[in-house]
């Protein structure tokens, strides 16, 4: 078939060659008396182009097209599947996310509780030890206390009879000092 259409266009140049050799100057492709075999020729080409498009070349083009569109349809499934699956992917994730922050709450909520307990039974040791530490040291002062107390009236029982001694020039008994500094009986 392209042999032929080969033929025809080597016998039209030819033609166009041995035409061009018997007349004068100018272009023969322009020259009226030869537009009939011109238009023979563009049919006959036309037609065999046209054939040669329809049966060879325009078939594999539309195979190509009907192959290109099915390749986009795929991919565009294929594209739309896996969005899909990432979307629930992403979901699967926030949940997950979100029941760890709570487990996360909920176990940072029991250790606070926990450290609180824990922080006021210390508190109620602690306490209870300091109390124990105030009542022996109120009973230390209260016999300290007691113990200055019954010295100071021997360092007055003293001191009063160094004075006695000193003023009067005279020994005074420690037992009459004691007589003379102890409080008159309420009446």
């Amino acid at each position: 078939m392209f042999a032929g259409t080969i033929m025809l266009f080597a016998a039209a140049a030819e033609a166009a060659e041995g035409a061009s050799k018997h007349e004068g100057g100018g272009l023969p492709q322009l020259n009226p008396e030869h537009f009939t075999g011109q238009l023979f020729w563009l049919t006959l080409t036309f037609v065999a182009l046209l054939f040669v498009m329809s049966r060879i070349a325009l078939p594999r083009v539309g195979d190509v097209l009907d192959e290109r569109r099915d390749r986009i349809k795929r991919d565009l499934d294929s594209a739309g599947r896996l969005k899909e699956e990432t979307d629930a992917a992403l979901a699967n994730y926030e949940k997950a996310l979100a029941d760890a922050r709570s487990n996360a709450s909920g176990i940072a909520k029991e250790t606070r509780d926990k450290l609180a307990a824990e922080t006021e039974a210390e508190r109620h040791r602690v306490d209870a030890q300091i109390a124990v530490k105030l009542q022996d040291a109120e009973a230390r002062i209260s016999t300290t206390k007691s113990k200055a107390v019954s010295a100071i009236g021997e360092i007055a029982t003293e001191t009063a009879r160094a004075v006695v001694s000193k003023l009067i020039g005279q020994d005074v008994s420690p037992e009459d000092v004691k007589k003379v500094l102890q409080p008159a009986p309420a009446e």
